[in-house]
C-alpha cells in the first residue's frame, strides 16, 4: 500500500483487467476534477488585486471566512469524524496548505502576477521530489519530462525580473511552491482523508499567521465584499476540487495543474486590470501549457492502451 496510494485489484471479466478499466476511469475523473478546480483557482490573482488591501488583510479574511464556511460544514456533515486517529496527517495538510496560500498572497503583492504564477509552477517539481522521497511512489518518465520543460518555460518568464521589491515577492512565491508539493503528497498518502475540514484547518492556518501583522477593520465594504467572495466560495471550492484530485492522480501530476494558472490568472488581471505581462510570460506560459496539455494527453493514452491491449489478448468467448 505504500508504493500507490490507490492500489486496484486486479479482478477480470472475459479477460479483460477490470483494474485497468477502473484505473483509466479514475484518471479521467482525476484530470476533470484537477481542471475544474485550478479554473476556478485562477480569479485568485484577480480577486487580490481587487480587494484593494494589504496581503496581511486579505490572508487574515480569507482565512477567516474559509475557516467558518468549511468549519460549520464539516460540523454539520458529522466531517470530522473521519479525521480521528488521523490527526496528525490532517493538521501537517492543513499547515502546508494554509501556509502555501498565504505566501501566495504576499508573494502576489510583493512583485507581478505574472511572476508569482510562473514561479508558483515549481510545484510538480517538489511534489514529485516529495512522492518519490517518502511515498516511493514511482513518478512516470513523462512527468519528469514535462516538470522540466515547464521549469525551462518558468525560467523564461522568470528571467530578468530579480531586482529589488520583486526579489522578495518571488522568494514567497517559491515557497508558496514548495508547501502546494508537500501538501499534495500528504493529501496523496491519505486518500481517505476528508478534505474538507483539512481545508477548513487550512483557513484557520492562514488567520493565525496574519494575525499579528493585519489591520483587518481598516478597510472598505467593498474589500469586505471581495474576501467574503474569496473565502466563502472561490479558495474553498477550488481547494477542496485540487485536494479531492490527488485520490485518483500522483500529487505531481495534480501539482502540473496549478500551471494552467500561469496563463489564466495573467490573463484575467491583464484583461480587466490592464497589468500587461511582457512578451517573455507569454513565451513561458505558452510552453507551459502546451506540455501540460501533451502530458495530460499521454496520461490517458496509456491508460486506454492498457484496456486496449486486454482486449486484443484477451479469449474469444465460448460458443453455446
Amino acid at each position: 500500500m505504500r508504493g500507490r496510494a490507490l492500489a486496484l485489484p486486479a479482478f477480470t471479466l472475459m479477460g479483460v483487467s477490470m483494474s485497468n478499466i477502473s484505473h483509466a476511469r479514475l484518471r479521467a475523473r482525476g484530470l476533470l476534477t484537477a481542471g475544474i478546480g485550478v479554473f476556478v483557482l485562477s480569479f485568485d490573482s484577480l480577486l487580490v488585486r481587487l480587494a484593494q488591501t494589504n496581503a496581511w488583510n486579505i490572508v487574515f479574511w480569507r482565512g477567516l471566512f474559509i475557516a467558518l464556511s468549511l468549519g460549520l460544514l464539516s460540523l454539520y456533515g458529522r466531517r470530522c469524524v473521519s479525521l480521528k486517529g488521523r490527526l496528525a496527517p490532517a493538521v501537517a495538510a492543513s499547515l502546508m496548505s494554509g501556509l502555501g496560500a498565504s505566501l501566495f498572497v504576499l508573494g502576489v503583492m510583493h512583485t507581478k502576477v505574472a511572476n508569482a504564477v510562473v514561479i508558483l509552477s515549481a510545484a510538480p517539481l517538489f511534489a514529485a521530489i516529495f512522492t518519490r522521497l517518502f511515498l516511493q511512489e514511482r513518478v512516470p518518465l513523462r512527468t519528469w519530462a514535462a516538470i522540466i520543460v515547464a521549469m525551462l518555460g518558468m525560467s523564461i518568464v522568470f528571467a530578468g525580473s530579480l531586482s529589488g521589491e520583486g526579489l522578495l515577492g518571488n522568494v514567497f512565491a517559491l515557497g508558496s511552491a514548495m508547501a502546494a508539493g508537500a501538501n499534495l503528497t500528504l493529501l496523496r498518502r491519505h486518500p481517505t482523508l476528508d478534505r474538507v475540514p483539512v481545508v477548513a484547518g487550512a483557513g484557520v492556518v492562514a488567520l493565525l499567521f496574519a494575525l499579528p501583522m493585519a489591520q483587518p477593520f481598516s478597510i472598505g465594504q467593498h474589500s469586505y465584499g471581495v474576501l467574503a467572495l474569496m473565502g466563502l466560495l472561490q479558495m474553498p471550492f477550488a481547494m477542496v476540487m485540487m485536494s479531492n484530485a490527488t485520490r485518483y492522480l500522483p500529487s505531481a501530476e495534480v501539482a502540473l495543474f496549478l500551471l494552467v494558472e500561469t496563463v489564466l490568472g495573467t490573463v484575467w488581471v491583464w484583461w480587466l486590470l490592464g497589468e500587461a505581462p511582457p512578451d517573455a510570460t507569454f513565451f513561458g506560459g505558452g510552453l507551459i501549457v502546451a506540455t501540460l496539455a501533451a502530458h495530460g494527453w499521454l496520461g490517458l493514452r496509456s491508460s486506454r492502451t492498457e484496456v486496449a491491449d486486454d482486449v486484443a489478448f484477451s479469449p474469444a468467448p465460448r460458443q453455446p
